[in-house]
């Protein structure tokens, strides 16, 4: 299985989902990008994947949608509704493959951050349940 992840600038929400599926499916194939980047990845993701034990899962740095090949990914999940718009200017053909999960931005909304990443992991925990 190969799933990517896509949010604003790949600094919180998609780069915290990546950690957290790599840890949980190892025998996954799991990338994250940003439609937009241009900040690195948030500190506060790093402190949150220490708590998990998953902080060796994180990204060095920031990817550009542009870079990855939309097709090769079986399962595309974008952290709301524009995103899934974006990927699909980028890929019409990418429609079935994209789950939207309507995640807010931690870095927008700073004081529910934690809530947000917890959010996340949930929903990883049930992804990660998929054969």
């Amino acid at each position: 299985m190969r799933v990517l992840f896509v949010c604003w600038g790949n600094a919180h929400r998609s780069p915290l989902a990546e950690a957290l599926l790599k840890k949980a499916r190892p025998d996954w194939a799991v990338d994250s990008a940003g439609v937009s980047v241009s900040i690195p990845v948030a500190e506060e993701i790093r402190e949150f994947l220490r708590r998990e034990n998953a902080e060796q899962y994180l990204k060095k740095s920031p990817e550009h949608l542009s870079s990855k090949r939309l097709m090769d990914y079986d399962v595309i999940v974008a952290m709301e509704n524009r995103y899934r718009d974006y990927v699909l200017s980028l890929c019409p053909d990418c429609k079935n493959k994209i789950v939207v999960w309507n995640v807010k931005d931690p870095f927008v909304d700073r004081e529910n951050a934690w809530k947000i990443y917890e959010q996340i992991k949930e929903k990883i925990v049930e992804l990660a349940k998929l054969p």
